[in-house]
């Protein structure tokens, strides 16, 4: 009896129309024929080899290209230095050309379809039966990505955006997989259980940048049945998500916002950078910012230990970097406290990226052998008392303040009060690295008049020290005019 076709409503529902469809074709030993030795055809012929196929090349000599020249020394690609023929198809489960003109490609293809060969020319769709997607190789994981030749770049992109989501030793985690399913198929019975294990190893493998030990398979052996029947174990990864800019993020940052179940974020955190985040996690703004109500630490602790101890993964998203003026300290002190597993995913912190803006090195070898990070604001919401205010007015060093926007104008006053002169370089940004990034640059004696026009209602970094003389208008050191004194009354 014919398969009754589905109706029309449930066709869409249980899959959308597919422009190709995706096949992982087994070639290993299979033999594959080629013509032509362009260079194309040799990425194709390298390609083919990877997976174990046989590779015969048709091609005269004088047509091979250097990279091909290449390939057919130090592999065992096998070159027939003549033209192809119809002959060439029998017993062969591919065939691919690069051709120069659509005759011949034309005359290749329905050679190629007479044996009953698939047949791929390059670079000349009509005259393909199958195509090649663009490839994230992590054997035996392969991920291959098509846009059906409508936009080879656009498929290269998402290649790249999916090879920061799968750690490198995702490969051999995939090896060991293979190798453990009949035993664990053995030990554990289908359904819940099994089923449970390998949810488990998967989360495990896509977590770590680390690949199995040797001693892994014979654990996870050992400890199938616990594994399979334990409750989740959760944990929590502080992650720094940068200034703002999506692009500033790590690696390891990505994956674990992809890994995540549960994400308690800063109010500073972009929201390009939670679009990157796994979508069905749960998020929460934990955020703390001065003039506006916020989340008690003491609350936000809570939450990541009721979500950890409930066996969730939960990251702690904050803006910059998450040990430098956040609390992570605290956060870390309890969790270790609870037992519950922590680990720290470092960000790009803001000065860093007001460096890169400015195209400024804090630590210019002839201006600063010292840089500073000083908070603008404590507990009480002024200025902390223990900071030395003496040696950050000294010479030969950039400070950089954080959160200090409303009490600039005491910054100003407290470094003029211990000695640094009113015509310091200064600058100001805030928003650093995002659209509405907004810059001010000048002497340290306008810092309080600058404040009124970047205003405090955004993150807002302020820098002190010659390093940004040039940003500041290009203006003479001391250190300059007396050198250029001297050189003037010896002429």
């Amino acid at each position: 009896m014919r398969p009754k076709p589905l109706p029309q409503s449930d066709r869409h529902e249980r899959i959308a129309a597919l422009a190709k469809l995706p096949v992982f074709w087994n070639l290993s030993g299979k033999r594959v024929v080629i013509a032509g030795g362009s260079d194309g055809a040799a990425w194709k012929a390298e390609l083919l080899q990877s997976c174990g196929a046989a590779v015969e090349l048709y091609c005269e000599h004088d047509d091979l290209g250097e990279t091909m020249k290449a390939l057919v020394e130090r592999t065992a690609l096998i070159h027939h230095p003549h033209p192809w023929h119809c002959g060439i198809f029998t017993g062969a489960s591919l065939a691919l050309a690069d051709c120069e003109t659509d005759d011949e490609a034309r005359a290749f293809f329905c050679a190629a379809r007479a044996a009953g060969i698939p047949v791929n020319v390059i670079d000349k769709p009509a005259y393909c039966q199958f195509q090649f997607g663009s490839i994230v190789n992590r054997s035996p994981v392969i991920v291959s990505i098509s846009t059906d030749g409508a936009a080879p770049i656009l498929a290269q992109a998402i290649r790249q955006r999916i090879e920061t989501l799968l750690p490198p030793s995702l490969k051999q985690w995939a090896s060991l997989a293979h190798s453990l399913r009949e035993a664990v198929n053995r030990r554990l019975t289908p359904g819940a259980a099994r089923r449970l294990f390998w949810e488990r190893f998967a989360a495990r493998s896509l977590s770590t940048n680390e690949p199995p030990a040797e001693e892994t398979a014979h654990r996870l052996l050992t400890n199938a049945e616990q594994i399979a029947s334990r409750p989740p174990s959760g944990s929590v990864t502080l992650v720094g998500a940068g200034p703002g800019d999506a692009e500033l993020l790590t690696l390891k940052a990505m994956r674990a916002l992809q890994a995540a179940d549960v994400i308690l974020f800063d109010d500073l955190v972009s929201p390009e950078v939670l679009e990157l985040a796994r979508r069905e996690a749960k998020r929460f703004l934990v955020g703390k910012r001065g003039g506006r109500e916020s989340c008690r630490q003491d609350d936000i602790n809570d939450m990541m230990v009721r979500f950890a101890k409930a066996g969730k993964r939960v990251v702690r998203l904050k803006s910059g970097d998450p040990m430098i003026f956040g609390r992570a300290g605290e956060e870390i002190a309890r969790l270790e406290t609870e037992g519950i597993a922590v680990d720290v995913v470092p960000g790009i912190t803001a000065a860093s990226a007001m460096a890169a803006s400015l195209k400024t090195s804090l630590t210019n070898r002839d201006l600063a052998q010292q840089v500073r990070f000083v908070t603008g604001h404590s507990r009480n919401h002024e200025l902390p008392r223990t900071v030395d205010w003496a040696s950050l007015a000294a010479a030969n060093q950039t400070s950089i303040f954080y959160m200090g926007g409303r009490m600039a104008g005491q910054i100003e006053q407290r470094l003029r009060d211990n000695g640094m002169t009113s015509d310091t370089p200064v600058v100001v940004v805030s928003s650093v690295s995002r659209p509405q990034e907004r810059r001010w640059a000048g002497p340290l004696g306008s810092l309080s008049e600058a404040m009124r026009t970047i205003g405090v209602d955004e993150p807002v970094l302020i820098g002190v020290g010659e390093v940004f003389g040039a940003v500041a208008g290009g203006r003479i050191r001391p250190s300059e005019i007396d050198r250029l004194e001297t050189l003037a009354g010896s002429l």
